[in-house]
């Protein structure tokens, strides 16, 4: 199931990463007033949404979208943005995204022992067999 989640995350980012050059394109033509109006605008619906909605429903894949791009901006910089959630929450995203990632990586890729080979099960189980008849032999000089 964490690896589905994983790919799925994964496409998500594809997906913003994607429309975020699409976006950028768009800007490339515009001018730098029509630039600043679209972003009060842009502000001002979100102070709107802010108001109406109390709790947001935020995805994994919006987490890691917004702790990425905003991990590296200093604090008081960051409270100075209007944001959905508190700077501390990004920050923290990003440190359970880290952690996340570090662990994956330090997993080992197959759960369990790892196989043993062909020649030494051969050994083992001709040993055994060996074991077996001694054992068998021992046991009736033993008995008679």
């Amino acid at each position: 199931m964490a690896v589905s989640g994983c790919w799925i995350v994964l496409l998500r980012l594809t997906y913003l990463a994607v429309s975020s050059v699409f976006a950028f394109m768009r800007l490339l033509p515009m001018s730098e007033v029509d630039k600043e109006i679209e972003i009060l605008t842009l502000r001002h619906q979100l102070a709107v949404l802010q108001r109406q909605i109390d709790r947001p429903r935020i995805t994994a894949a919006d987490r890691a979208f917004l702790a990425t791009l905003l991990h590296r901006m200093p604090r008081p910089r960051l409270r100075q943005l209007r944001l959905i959630v508190s700077p501390d929450t990004i920050l923290r995203w990003h440190r359970d995204l880290m952690r996340r990632r570090h662990a994956d990586t330090s997993r080992r890729k197959r759960a369990g022992r790892p196989p043993t080979r062909r020649a030494i099960q051969a050994l083992v189980l001709g040993l055994a067999h060996e074991n077996a008849w001694v054992y068998l032999l021992s046991r009736s000089l033993i008995s008679s």
